[in-house]
């Protein structure tokens, strides 16, 4: 076990990140903006009301402690992901995180630990491909889940069963931790209304502006502030300022 677990190590220290890419892969393009007009056109008859309908009616702590729920069920999950990247300091404050907020923090309502500076290592199983050294692979964009890459959308699959808690509780409790997620992303679509309407509904091509607005937010975050600007009706790489939020990340 000491041999398996040190080369393990080994294999982890080795791994090289991949690189950033500079223009925007989309050789689907055509088949991504039919499956952009389908979530447009959710957005718009489902998801756009039922979102704005629920921040109006359930008072805005409740959507914050709702939100922070899904944030700390999901912490195991970043868990494993900071111990396949090899963040030993990342999965430990994640954990004592968790540990904090499950207990002080009555099952993640309150997230005591971000009040004590102990900031969330958000990460993901895409993450982890990048770090391994898997390449970031062509644009895509998934139906009701929005942009992703190659690389993204074989990371969100895997996440679906990172989480350790999918395996110890019982149901129904199990179902807590999708069912919080799905309340989560209903609270930011609800409460960042403006900025997302501002992509989907105000720009001159929403499919290139929420092409543009993905990849750039996702590669800054894996680089750690090294990605570059990018334009979002081309393959150019002119800087037009610093990242700026990605809507379907929040």
């Amino acid at each position: 076990m000491r041999v398996a677990f040190s080369g393990a190590v080994s294999m982890l220290v080795a791994c090289t990140p991949a690189p950033t890419p500079s223009g925007i892969d989309d050789p689907y393009e055509a088949s991504n903006r039919r499956t952009h007009a389908f979530n447009k056109s959710l957005d718009r008859s489902v998801l756009r009301p039922v979102s704005n309908g629920y921040v109006k009616v359930v008072p805005a702590p409740v959507v914050t402690g709702i939100g922070n729920v899904a944030n700390n069920l999901a912490t195991p999950s970043m868990v494993v992901n900071n111990v396949l990247q090899g963040d030993v300091e990342g999965a430990v404050v994640n954990t004592f995180r968790f540990a904090l907020n499950s207990t002080v923090g009555l099952a993640g309502l309150f997230d005591v630990a971000t009040w004590l500076e102990l900031e969330q290592h958000d990460t993901d199983f895409g993450e982890t491909l990048y770090t391994w050294g898997v390449p970031e692979g062509a644009y895509v964009e998934l139906p009701v889940m929005g942009p992703s890459t190659q690389r993204e959308t074989a990371g969100r699959v895997v996440d679906l069963f990172t989480n350790p808690l999918g395996y110890t509780l019982e149901s129904p409790e199990k179902y807590a931790a999708p069912a919080a997620g799905v309340a989560k992303k209903l609270g930011d679509r609800g409460r960042y209304s403006q900025t997302v309407d501002s992509v989907l509904y105000d720009s001159a091509d929403s499919y290139a502006q929420g092409r543009v607005t993905y990849l750039q937010n996702r590669r800054y975050k894996l680089s750690g502030g090294a990605g570059d600007a990018l334009d979002p009706y081309g393959d150019a790489t002119t800087g037009t300022g610093d990242p700026y939020d990605d809507p379907y990340d929040q």
